[in-house]
């Protein structure tokens, strides 16, 4: 027997009829609401791993060009540098598949960690270190990414209390 899952999490938020919080609307309750959806671009990138899928995408590109940038320290190891090609498009293959799809961002994340750790060794110590630093940090950013997080109470307290903008 098969598990049911939703292959597309970003409509899972447009269900959800919560608004931006004015204040208590219900007098018995004075808990502002914890789920705040937005439009437009800005709801579609808070229901992936987007600035981490931006960066790890950012990295494999970086790391890309220093392999042919015309430099006399370009480093090649193995077969014409093939290595030094292929971690670094799958690192941008990894980046784009987080901001598309990001149900298996778990897995795309740890071959994004894998390949940019791969990075030091195969393409100019990981695109002298610009493109590591990158990878490294949009990939865990990725992995730690949790869709339809509740707000803290700070920010939920911060939103209820900045004034309504007529829609």
């Amino acid at each position: 027997m098969a598990a049911e899952f939703d292959s597309a999490p970003d409509r899972a938020a447009e269900n959800t009829a919560a608004a931006r919080p004015t204040g208590p609307e219900d007098p018995a309750t004075d808990a502002p609401p914890t789920v705040i959806t937005r439009t437009g671009f800005a709801g579609w990138r808070d229901r992936r791993p987007f600035w981490g899928g931006l960066l790890v995408t950012l990295a494999g590109a970086e790391i890309l060009f220093t392999e042919k940038a015309p430099m006399h320290t370009v480093i090649r190891i193995g077969l014409l540098g093939l290595a030094g090609y292929i971690i670094p498009a799958l690192m941008v293959l990894c980046g784009l598949l987080l901001i598309f799809h990001p149900v298996q961002r778990v897995f795309y994340s740890l071959v994004a960690v894998l390949a940019t750790l791969g990075s030091w060794i195969t393409s100019n110590i990981g695109g002298f270190f610009i493109g590591l630093l990158l990878g490294l940090v949009g990939s865990t950013l990725a992995f730690g990414w949790l869709p339809e997080q509740p707000l803290s109470k700070r920010k939920a307290r911060r939103l209820a209390e900045r004034p309504a903008t007529p829609a």
